[in-house]
């Protein structure tokens, strides 16, 4: 493992995933990297039975499922108290690529930016129609609720600087947590930099029950909504 590589931490929630998640974290030690947090949010499946069969990884577990959100808020604090001075967040299904996350953690690493969004829609190819109608829609309302437009408010990969997370304090335990970051990089003025990903979509991602349909996009922006007001 490189100098480099060992600074970095890869954080990943994971909720009913026994089908994924050994091929997902076998594939991100392909590339050198091997501080790896895997959250199990309360699966119901066989994945914490995965997760133990696997090397070099740090796996922790919420007894209830608590949302997408708080999962990757465990996995983060969990970094920081290891010592990490660069965070990466990904999903645990398979759509990211970990060849990205070198360039993700780039910007970090040289001091360019305090975070990395990864962004699906600066090169949407591949991506369903209806995702990224469902996708530009959540970049208006975030830029509506919090004043950031950025081009993909809802992704999941991400890389943060130690001195990111340390300032970010999201309520969202939900889908709604990948916006509420949005609104505190503008909050602490935190640089960003947006660096397209490649998203591979499957039959598996597409159809899984806990992804961010049409209906938890609605719930989604009532909470967010509602959280402004109250």
């Amino acid at each position: 493992m490189s100098d480099k590589n060992s600074r970095i931490f890869i954080v990943v929630p994971a909720y009913n995933e026994e089908a994924v998640i050994e091929s997902v974290i076998r594939e991100i030690q392909s590339y050198h990297y091997s501080n790896l947090i895997v959250v199990d949010d309360g699966s119901t499946d066989r994945t914490a039975e995965r997760l133990s069969s696997l090397d070099r990884v740090i796996t922790l577990r919420h007894r209830i499922n608590r949302g997408k959100g708080a999962a990757t808020k465990t996995g983060i604090e969990a970094a920081k108290l290891l010592g990490a001075d660069v965070i990466v967040t990904l999903d645990g299904d398979g759509q990211h690529d970990p060849a990205d996350i070198a360039k993700l953690t780039l910007p970090i690493l040289q001091k360019r930016a305090d975070v990395a969004l990864g962004t699906r829609l600066i090169n949407p190819a591949g991506m369903p129609w209806h995702k990224i109608i469902h996708n530009k829609l959540g970049n208006l309302l975030t830029w509506y609720l919090f004043g950031l437009w950025v081009t993909d408010s809802q992704s999941g990969f991400r890389a943060y600087s130690r001195q990111a997370v340390e300032k970010i304090n999201t309520r969202g335990d939900r889908y709604e947590y990948e916006s509420e970051v949005i609104r505190e990089i503008y909050i602490y003025k935190l640089t960003f930099k947006e660096i397209p990903i490649r998203v591979r979509y499957t039959d598996y991602s597409m159809n899984k029950a806990q992804k961010q349909s049409f209906c938890n996009g609605v719930r989604t922006a009532g909470k967010m909504l509602w959280k402004l007001i109250a």
